[in-house]
């Protein structure tokens, strides 16, 4: 398989590396050339290309890297996205139009832009192909105390509703689409969680079968099975990976 994942850090490392390891060819399409160029010369046969996939120009080049490289592209893993926490997300009264817009683009329009390019060149070439987006367990199971990023959770459900909507009007081209919506994972986005005693202690029992934070191997693990054949059955699915979080 030929996958473009999306992102160079956390899951998106963990998805790239457990692809190549299974003998999977991964291009890389991430913000920051450095992390791009690190990971890939520790994936025996990727590649990567980077720039802001908020930008038209910058998706559309790194399925033209991909293609050119590859020859085909199979499946797609959106997985770059923020926390705008930094920009101003917040309670919703509290968060500032910048907050709100950041973390909008950061995660939907990426989504979206990259979402169209793969979808064109399948269209376009009568292929198959599979895409797996990121949500967030906090789009469906709030958590008001410790994580109220009310932007954040809005992108992420919006991705839901994305989801749902391209499965059910390209399943008749043999294009699955599917998300995760994992829990708290140890990725350097979640930096602030992993140096608070209180949220840690907190996490121990808000993600009961994980006994805390999980690692970024365990959602990974799950979307490559949806973008697997083994997953053929399968569209318009949103999958939790949370540790027991919605039901804690």
């Amino acid at each position: 398989m030929v996958l473009l994942i999306t992102g160079s850090t956390g899951m998106a490392e963990a998805a790239a590396t457990l692809a190549a390891s299974r003998g999977d060819h991964v291009f890389i399409a991430g913000l920051d050339e450095s992390s791009c160029r690190e990971l890939s010369a520790r994936l025996p046969g990727s590649a990567y290309s980077w720039g802001d996939l908020r930008e038209e120009r910058t998706a559309e080049h790194a399925l033209y890297c991909c293609l050119k490289r590859f020859g085909r592209l199979d499946g797609l893993f959106n997985v770059a996205g923020i926390s705008g926490r930094r920009f101003g997300d917040g309670p919703l009264h509290e968060c500032s139009l910048d907050g709100w817009e950041v973390t909008m683009a950061a995660n939907t329009r990426t989504t979206f832009l990259m979402c169209r390019a793969a979808l064109k060149h399948w269209l376009d070439n009568r292929q198959p192909g599979a895409i797996v987006n990121m949500s967030s367990i906090s789009c469906t199971s709030p958590e008001p105390h410790h994580f109220a990023t009310h932007a954040y959770a809005a992108a992420k459900g919006a991705i839901v509703s994305l989801t749902l909507a391209m499965a059910a009007y390209y399943a008749p081209h043999k294009i699955r689409v599917n998300a995760i919506s994992p829990g708290l994972i140890r990725t350097p986005m979640s930096r602030r969680a992993q140096t608070d005693a209180e949220l840690l202690r907190f996490m121990e029992s808000k993600q009961p079968l994980s006994g805390g934070m999980m690692e970024p191997s365990d959602p990974a693990e799950a979307a490559l099975f949806l973008l697997s054949e083994r997953a053929r059955h399968i569209t318009g699915q949103v999958l939790a990976i949370d540790g027991g979080w919605a039901l804690s």
